[in-house]
């Protein structure tokens, strides 16, 4: 056989060799790519996003879209070919798979724990869009979790209302671990609550409730330390003058509750607040209307210029990353509050854009 034929079907063995082994060999790494838009002024399967009733609500234009980023799975086991075609690919990144699933974290749980943040995400959406416009909204500090194995498992129960502790009115869910933790391992802590089910017949009804239960529960000492705890979650729960249901399946995660609450105050408040435009945006919000960073900013944003976006409203922890590489026609606007959305908002439907808070690649 001649050399030069001898070394060519020698390259094409090893060419052939090495694929195999990239496409067998399994890389620690995950995918993230661009996820769908959903414009929450509009409907999602036949179903509208928000449903308001109880309060006058108004015709809307234009968007206000929420932005994903798909994830490969935690089950799922990419290959060298595969990382580095996502490398290459300027929509997709590669990130080590831990960033997605850290500490040996299954699909199932991140689906949960996703699940938990879209629901409280929706919630804060809720409070940050009404007090946005000044509608009363009353809160209390609930039991948020109980933990299995704890001295509270059994005693109390999530959705209990935390009235006092020792006797010590409770207006804040920090409250309760100062308070808890003012005791010894040990000691008898006695809780002031309204069971989750009177809770909920009197919100139902329209009350707020009144009767009272004192639950005593004994301390333990925390695996950290030697500080005393019972083993449970508070939180905070609403009751709204009216209702609003956000209708959306398969999405999790924190980081629509802006666009939500934008959508909220757009429904309930005479006129357009879009103008028209296409406005895409994410961003945490909290019940206060202060706006949170997010994750995947460069693939949120590719789906919302891909989807048509104009203007997208950009968490200012975000900035510098998303100004550093912007979809061709997508204008970044900056946000750091409910208020700063709002007043946005405003600039873009009357045509004011020149004065719109943009992002540096500097600086959030």
């Amino acid at each position: 056989m001649p050399r030069r034929t001898t070394t060519m079907l020698a390259s094409t063995l090893i060419f052939i060799a090495l694929l195999c082994a990239g496409v067998l060999i399994p890389v620690p790494y995950a995918e993230m790519s661009p996820g769908p838009t959903v414009n929450t002024l509009g409907s999602a399967r036949g179903e509208p996003v928000l449903r308001i009733s109880g309060h006058k609500t108004y015709p809307t234009t234009g968007h206000l879209n929420m932005t994903t980023v798909r994830v490969t799975g935690a089950d799922y086991k990419m290959n060298l070919v595969e990382s580095v075609h996502g490398w290459l690919a300027h929509d997709n990144v590669v990130v080590p798979r831990d960033t997605l699933y850290p500490d040996g974290k299954t699909e199932e749980e991140s689906t949960q724990e996703n699940a938990e943040e879209f629901t409280q995400s929706q919630e804060s959406a809720k409070v940050a869009a009404l007090r946005e416009l000044d509608i009363p909204v009353k809160s209390r500090v609930v039991v948020a979790a109980v933990f299995k194995d704890t001295p509270a498992h059994n005693r109390l129960h999530a959705g209990d209302v935390i009235r006092a502790v020792d006797g010590t009115p409770v207006r804040v869910p920090g409250d309760v671990a100062k308070l808890v933790t003012k005791n010894k391992p040990g000691d008898k802590v006695v809780f002031t609550i309204v069971p989750a089910a009177d809770a909920a017949a009197a919100e139902k009804a329209g009350k707020e409730p009144t009767a009272t239960e004192k639950v005593t529960i004994t301390t333990a000492k925390s695996e950290t330390g030697n500080r005393a705890i019972v083993g449970i979650e508070a939180g905070t729960d609403h009751t709204f003058p009216f209702t609003i249901d956000i209708n959306l399946a398969d999405v999790g995660g924190p980081s629509a509750g802006l666009m939500f609450a934008l959508g909220i105050v757009d429904k309930i408040t005479p006129g357009d607040m879009t103008g028209g435009k296409f406005v895409a945006g994410t961003g945490t919000i909290d019940d206060k209307g202060e706006v949170g960073p997010i994750g995947g900013i460069q693939m949120k944003l590719v789906g919302a210029r891909k989807a048509g976006a104009e203007f997208f409203l950009t968490p200012a922890a975000n900035c510098p990353t998303a100004a550093a590489d912007t979809p061709k026609g997508l204008t970044l606007v900056k946000v750091e509050t409910m208020a700063d959305a709002t007043k946005s908002m405003a600039k873009i439907k009357s045509g004011a854009t020149e004065s719109l808070p943009g992002c540096s690649s500097a600086t959030g």
